[in-house]
Parts: structure tokens; C-alpha cells; sequence
């Protein structure tokens, strides 16, 4: 059998349980080795054998639990999310900066900056990771800053109309930007609120559409 028949082979046992629990234990290991080699390698240069040897079980273990590499890869990323109250300090900007700072923390770390290239160079090439990722990273993310917007509303902080959805686009591209390119000497949190206050106050007349 190749190695490309023994992937397909082992793809298809994930439908069928042996039966046996599966293991918490395995389970914990798979998402830490995962990390640590996204951190290390990089997403292009990980593979599943070398993720099974990390965490010392074989490549079936991991079939019986994903369907592919790119799905693994975000349900690890996903494990590292922490679940909190979403800030409510009573005003936007004390509830934007808990956001950015918590943000920024989580980015600026090694395996941060490789999931930001791992965004870049696989999700634009890559549609079932991009999707993935979409489902189980982005979108809780962005559930919070939109309820983070959505009390600003409620407080007339920010107009009753705002496009919310295009807010959070605007501003997770500007952080992209920042990450990558680095356009300020500035810290990334100090940016981003500039970047948040512009937008919010807007930068002249509307024109109309």
C-alpha cells in the first residue's frame, strides 16, 4: 500500500468507531503537538506523522478524529481560546481597549505570528482551511466585538446605523496590516486605536452612494 492509499485508507475509518472511548489524554496531546510544531515549522512544513510522533500516537489515532490537516490545525488554534465574560467596563472605549490589548497579546506571541502567516498563505489557496478556520476561529471572535458595538449602540456612542459588520472588516484588516508591516514604530495596541477612533469619527462628508 502507498503512502497516499494508506491516507485515504485511514480517512475512511473515521466513520467507523472502533468502539473503544476515545482517549482525553491522546486527545490533549494531538492539539499540544500540533502547536508546538505550528509554532516551530510552520503549517506548510508540518505534516500529520510528524504531529503523531510528537504526541506519541499513531497516524489512525489522528484520522479517527479529523478529516484532514487543516482541520486539526484550527481546532488547535481553537483550544487555545479562552473562554471570559465579554468585557462590559460601561463605555466603548473601555471595552475596545480590553479587546485590543487581549488581542494583541494573543498575536504578538510565536505561535501568533505563525497563525498569521498560516492565514495568509494557506486560507487565500487553501478554501476547506479557509472555511474551517472561518467556522471555528473567526467568527466567535468576531461575535464579541460585534456585541462589544452593539452595547456602543445602545449607549448612542457610536450612530444607531453603523455598518458593524464592515466596522469589524475595516478593523481586522487594519490590524493584518499593522502586524505585517509594521507602519508605525508604535505599539500595534496604540495603532489600532487610532485607527478605530478615525474610523468612528469618519474623515469627512458622506457622499452618498
Amino acid at each position: 500500500m502507498t503512502l497516499l492509499e494508506e491516507d485515504v485508507f485511514m480517512s475512511k475509518q473515521i466513520n467507523s468507531p472502533s468502539g473503544r472511548p476515545r482517549s482525553a489524554h491522546a486527545d490533549q496531546a494531538i492539539l499540544q503537538a500540533t502547536l508546538d510544531l505550528l509554532a516551530e515549522v510552520g503549517y506548510q512544513s508540518m505534516s500529520i506523522e510528524a504531529i503523531a510522533s510528537r504526541a506519541g500516537v499513531g497516524k489512525t489515532t489522528i484520522y479517527r478524529r479529523y478529516t484532514s490537516k487543516e482541520e486539526l490545525v484550527a481546532d488547535a488554534i481553537e483550544s487555545l481560546r479562552e473562554v471570559f465574560p465579554i468585557a462590559d467596563t460601561g463605555s466603548f472605549w473601555g471595552d475596545i481597549d480590553i479587546l485590543i490589548n487581549n488581542a494583541a497579546k494573543k498575536i504578538l506571541s510565536p505561535l501568533g505570528r505563525q497563525t498569521l502567516a498560516l492565514i495568509i498563505s494557506t486560507a487565500s489557496s487553501n478554501p476547506q482551511f479557509a472555511q474551517v478556520y472561518w467556522t471555528k476561529y473567526t467568527m466567535p471572535r468576531r461575535e464579541v466585538f460585534a456585541k462589544v458595538l452593539e452595547r456602543a449602540k445602545s449607549r448612542s456612542e457610536i450612530q444607531k446605523d453603523a455598518d458593524i459588520d464592515l466596522i469589524i472588516d475595516l478593523v481586522s484588516g487594519s490590524l493584518y496590516y499593522a502586524l505585517i508591516f509594521k507602519p508605525t514604530p508604535e505599539p500595534v495596541e496604540a495603532y489600532m486605536r487610532r485607527t478605530i477612533n478615525l474610523l468612528l469619527k469618519g474623515i469627512g462628508t458622506e457622499s452618498g452612494c
